[in-house]
């Protein structure tokens, strides 16, 4: 995790990551969550987005590209 991410967690179960003070995850409502995390990919449109496409996000947003790492 680079030194400017250390406020970010990750959702365990659709890899969105959050605010460390989030309780809920925003995307999939998930309450599991993991601070590591590593490589970071940012969706704006994902019906035009061949990585959103190919990661199997459809909510725009920040993820993590592994979790629990």
């Amino acid at each position: 995790m680079s030194r400017g991410m250390k406020g970010l967690k990750a959702c365990m179960r659709c890899k969105a990551l959050v605010r460390v003070e989030e309780e809920r995850c925003p995307i999939c409502g998930s309450t599991e969550f993991s601070e590591e995390w590593s490589g970071m990919v940012i969706i704006i449109d994902p019906k035009r987005s061949r990585i959103a496409k190919l990661l199997g996000i459809e909510k725009p947003g920040r993820y993590a590209l592994k979790v629990g790492v």
